[in-house]
């Protein structure tokens, strides 16, 4: 119970949420007071009496967000500063710090908790400490803003947000739901749904898209199940219309998503589904994946449903050559590359979007203004995509970033138009994970690396994934891209970094229109067979230790962490030196450049 001291705090701080626009209408912020009408909340904070009794917990304030469903903020207040923290955080009754890290650690089972400790009576001496405790975690550490500052005032939501958004704690947690999540929405589309792999994501990228729109995301639970089906189509085309993607003509946009907009399974009312399969989809996107479209703006969602998806089907994206790269491999070549505001990143096999999104990130993280944002959404990000649902795909991933105008073309990367309006861009960077194994002449893997780093400027660097015998053998191909650009460095990849698919890959690095043999550089090999992923029966390769940062900062550093995990190949680019050996702690190695 409160005393009227700490109703002078409580004040202070109403006044200062009020000021900071908490209690302005229609913001979709909710704020309770000693108890909440959110179900999973109530239910938490019953035992979570501060005494340590079988009472329920009542902090001052819980705050939440509609846009961010999975995380709460909770208030504790103090009147007397001396009562803000006890020397072990022991005891919740008496202490502000203590009582909120007791109700955040109950809250922490369902949600991602931001924990604020106020103690003071005037706007002078109040003493604020913030605090988060992620979902699943042990225990709450301090929150601090982007920039590494302690937060030691009450802020903006926005800026929460912000801050809690990019702990490393609440983004393993959130992308764990994330795939477990797909796991369950793969069972329901293909019992209920009845969607065909190639259905399954464009439902996903087309309801997102969908639920932009303020009046769909707030009104889709009145229609009836056909009526429903009719209004997901109209919306998502105005949706698509209104982004007004250049080079696309709005049938390339559209048609992937046409046979949705009739399938007869969505609009099926069943006993246990009685508003209908697509209701019961939409809502599901509504609450686990919208909230990280609008907080992850360098995270591929569509293309980790995608990916999911495969590998619970088995996929038609092998026949067709299509690996998706892993985002934390989209996200070391954006670093290898160095980009940042002035790059230009060109993608001729841009899949769903992965290395312009993970390019995009690292971009925008180094730019100041609103006006250079603005140029990287619009004009330094370019892709090309062949087939027409993953066109589709990655045009909806680059609006959900808040790209409405991405430089993205449907076509091949061969077609002489295409490869003429990828030119005008002027590309500084290239970054490319092309079809495996395709037959015919001209789809060698090799070939679509050399189209890409034709595409570029000169001095451009070109960084590509390929099978390992892009490297190691002889090819018409390789000695042909050779003859225009050069081989900086060959990285063989781990084993399994594709599984379930079992291809060996390697990184090449290149810069485009320098001749290899007229370079004069030494080429570099590295083993990058360990980037401390661990496969997992339920969620794949994940960083189930946390060593992935530190491995990954010693591979772009190129200062190994062992002896012998990154050494010289050792030939210099003569027309005399074809084959060479390479000696290290791994024994004699055969790299074969031509």
């Amino acid at each position: 119970m409160a005393t009227n001291n700490e109703r002078i705090t409580e004040n202070l701080v109403r006044d200062r949420l009020r000021d900071l626009g908490y209690y302005a209408p229609d913001n979709g912020v909710r704020i309770e007071e000693q108890k909440s009408q959110i179900v999973e909340v109530s239910k938490l904070l019953r035992g979570a009496s501060k005494t340590g009794g079988s009472g329920t917990g009542a902090p001052e304030f819980i705050i939440s967000s509609d846009t961010v469903p999975d995380l709460i903020l909770v208030l504790e207040c103090k009147a007397d500063v001396n009562a803000h923290e006890s020397t072990f955080r022991d005891r919740p009754a008496g202490f502000a710090v203590d009582g909120v890290l007791h109700y955040a650690k109950a809250l922490s089972k369902s949600f991602q908790v931001i924990a604020i400790a106020v103690s003071g009576q005037t706007t002078a001496e109040l003493r604020i400490s913030t605090f988060l405790h992620a979902k699943g975690a042990a225990e709450a550490r301090d929150l601090t803003a982007r920039s590494g500052t302690a937060i030691t005032e009450i802020v903006t939501m926005e800026d929460y947000l912000d801050a809690a958004q990019f702990d490393p704690l609440v983004e393993k947690a959130r992308i764990a739901d994330l795939m477990s999540f797909s796991r369950d929405l793969h069972v329901f589309m293909r019992d209920y749904g009845k969607l065909t792999e190639a259905e399954k994501p464009l439902l996903v990228s087309g309801t997102l898209l969908a639920l932009r729109n303020e009046a769909f995301a707030k009104g889709y639970m009145h229609y009836k199940p056909e009526e429903l089906q009719r209004q997901w189509w109209r919306v998502l085309r105005d949706e698509l219309e209104a982004a007004e993607i250049p080079h696309a003509k709005k049938t390339n946009m559209t048609q992937p998503y046409s046979t949705i907009s009739v399938h007869p399974e969505l609009r099926r009312s069943t006993p246990t589904h009685p508003r209908g399969v697509l209701f019961e989809l939409i809502q599901m996107l509504a609450v686990h994946v919208l909230p990280l479209t609008k907080t992850y703006e360098g995270f591929d969602i569509v293309g980790q449903f995608y990916g999911e998806f495969l590998k619970y089907t088995g996929g038609d994206g092998k026949s067709l050559g299509i690996v998706l790269t892993p985002r934390h491999v989209t996200e070391l070549f954006a670093r290898l590359a160095n980009v940042n505001k002035n790059s230009v990143v060109l993608d001729t096999c841009a899949g769903t979007g992965g290395f312009l999104i993970s390019a995009m990130n690292q971009m925008l993280s180094s730019a100041v203004t609103e006006s250079e944002r603005e140029n990287i959404r619009k004009n330094q990000l370019v892709g090309v995509e062949q087939q027409p649902g993953m066109y589709a795909l990655a045009a909806s991933n680059m609006i959900l970033r808040g790209d409405g105008k991405a430089n993205l073309y449907q076509g091949s990367c061969f077609d002489t138009a295409v490869s003429k309006a990828v030119k005008e861009h002027k590309a500084t960077v290239g970054l490319i994970n092309p079809p495996y194994n395709q037959k015919g002449q001209g789809l060698n893997e090799l070939s679509f690396v050399q189209n890409l780093l034709d595409a570029l400027e000169p001095g451009a660097t070109g960084i590509a994934i390929v099978p390992m015998s892009c490297a190691t053998s002889k090819s018409v191909e390789k000695n042909k891209l050779l003859r225009f650009h050069t081989l900086k460095a060959v990285m063989s990849m781990p084993a399994e970094l594709f599984s379930p698919v079992g291809v060996i890959t390697c990184v090449m690095v290149f810069t485009a229109h320098r001749p290899h043999e007229e370079s004069n550089q030494k080429t570099w090999f590295g083993y990058w067979r360990n980037d401390g992923f661990v496969k997992t029966k339920h969620l794949g390769r994940v960083d189930l230790n946390g060593t992935w940062p530190s491995i990954r900062e010693s591979w772009v550093e190129g200062v190994p962490k062992q002896r012998g995990s990154l050494w010289p190949v050792c030939y210099k680019a003569s027309r005399s030196g074809r084959r060479v050996v390479c000696r290290g702690v791994y024994g004699d190695r055969l790299f074969h450049p031509h």
